[in-house]
């Protein structure tokens, strides 16, 4: 009798979970971000200070403890604390998830929708709130204020951390809180008068938009050619 040869069980991909699920609509979804990213420089160049008023009005806020916490607001978010928030969150995601991949999908995103606004910034070149007409100025900053980069960090960590735990059950948690501290991210920014509100406003939409883009292209095109980043084979049913 023929003895039957043994079979090897067959190896497929795991199922992409979190942020690693793919855009279903890669050809929409860059057109969308590119089509933001140019309206806003655009409407950058004709703003002027068209909320000088309001940034003013916002500032005279900025007394006692709640301006103690919101320039503590400001500097905890500052480009080099950013960073440093970005780093731990993308080391903790790898610990408790076990898996390199999320937390790369995470930092990339977060990178890519970030870094470019202050591109933007450079070209626009939109004068901070002129501190002489303020009631309560703050340091004058030295790079330009529209768009907000502090205001990108934030929304952009915020939604990749929602992609990162949306098939958990910390999901509505993170979209809940995340929010809220949007929120207290931009009032902060122009209580402080250190950004006009429509640079905030900009700033939101930048990220709302170029998020998915950098989702994209980080985690469904540039994160497969990467070995390290690849998907991992599971066994299957024979």
């Amino acid at each position: 009798m023929t003895a039957v040869p043994s079979q090897t069980p067959a190896r497929r991909e795991s199922a992409p979970s979190g942020i690693l699920v793919r855009t279903p609509y890669p050809l929409a979804t860059i057109a969308i971000a590119v089509g933001t990213v140019i309206v806003i420089t655009i409407v950058g160049f004709v703003l002027g200070d068209v909320d000088l008023g309001l940034a003013r009005a916002l500032n005279a806020l900025h007394v006692g403890a709640l301006g103690a916490f919101t320039t503590a607001v400001y500097h905890v978010i500052s480009p080099g604390p950013a960073i440093g928030i970005t780093i731990v969150v993308t080391g903790v995601l790898w610990l408790v998830r076990r898996d390199v991949r999320p937390a790369a999908a995470f930092a990339g995103t977060v990178a890519i929708t970030w870094v470019p606004s202050d591109l933007v910034k450079e070209l626009v070149q939109r004068p901070r709130p002129d501190t002489s007409v303020l009631p309560h100025p703050f340091a004058t900053q030295p790079d330009p204020s529209y768009p907000s980069g502090h205001t990108v960090f934030i929304v952009a960590i915020v939604i990749a951390l929602t992609w990162v735990l949306r098939d958990t059950r910390w999901h509505r948690f993170a979209v809940v809180l995340g929010t809220v501290v949007v929120v207290v991210v931009v009032l902060s920014l122009t209580i402080d008068a250190v950004h006009f509100p429509t640079d905030t406003v900009a700033s939101v939409v930048w990220a709302l938009a170029v998020a998915p883009a950098a989702r994209l292209v980080w985690a469904d095109w540039a994160m497969p050619r990467i070995p390290l980043l690849r998907r991992t084979p599971v066994s299957g049913a024979r």
